[in-house]
């Protein structure tokens, strides 16, 4: 395969990549900032234009110690969030006295064909350096043949000084198209940065 090249001299007086140089699959839809917040809810951008979107969570913070972060979809774009799920949920775990650490399958974080609130992060720690971090994936949303799938991935300073790898995964069972997205606190307000990207096809 012949070598490509951009075509002006520097790096910085190019213009335009040639075709062959991949670019970043994830398009950039839109961020919210919670701040003392009580709910973030994405209502736009999440439609047919992108089989895949992935959210991003970054530093997010609860005001309550030991609260739960979790999720939920709509169909009426935003007017309910109660959508009918599925789901597992494993974790592993380590504290900082390094006296215990474990993988399990954690059954009460789990839902069975219920419109709750997903938990995506558990027992956060509230203190000044406490933070969760992580992203969820959602699947062709706008489908209206099969169900839609979500698998997410997230690390927390738990409240007992613990760091927590979480992985809930699951299914909305519903053939209705997920138009809004919706995240909180189980317990109180939160902040942190959350960001909602589309996957382009490779």
């Amino acid at each position: 395969m012949p070598l490509k090249f951009a075509n002006n001299q520097s790096l910085t007086g190019t213009t335009a990549l040639p075709s062959a140089v991949p670019t970043d699959n994830l398009i950039l839809i839109s961020t919210q900032t919670a701040s003392n917040s009580a709910t973030i809810s994405f209502t736009t951008g999440l439609d047919s234009t992108y089989d895949l979107y992935e959210f991003k969570f970054i530093d997010i913070h609860p005001r309550t110690d030991g609260a739960n972060f979790q999720f939920n979809g709509s169909t009426d774009a935003g007017s309910n969030y109660n959508i009918t799920k599925t789901t597992t949920y494993f974790q592993a775990f380590h504290d900082e006295g390094d006296a215990f650490a474990g993988l399990e399958y954690a059954s009460a974080k789990d839902l069975a064909q219920s419109t709750a609130f997903q938990s995506l992060f558990t027992g956060q720690g509230n203190g000044a350096d406490e933070a969760g971090v992580g992203s969820l994936q959602l699947f062709n949303p706008s489908s209206t043949t099969y169900v839609k799938h979500f698998i997410s991935n997230n690390n927390s300073y738990d409240a007992s000084n613990i760091t927590i790898n979480q992985i809930p995964a699951g299914y909305f069972n519903t053939t209705s198209a997920i138009n809004a997205i919706q995240f909180k606190m189980d317990s109180g307000n939160f902040d942190g940065i959350i960001k909602m990207y589309g996957v382009k096809k490779s």
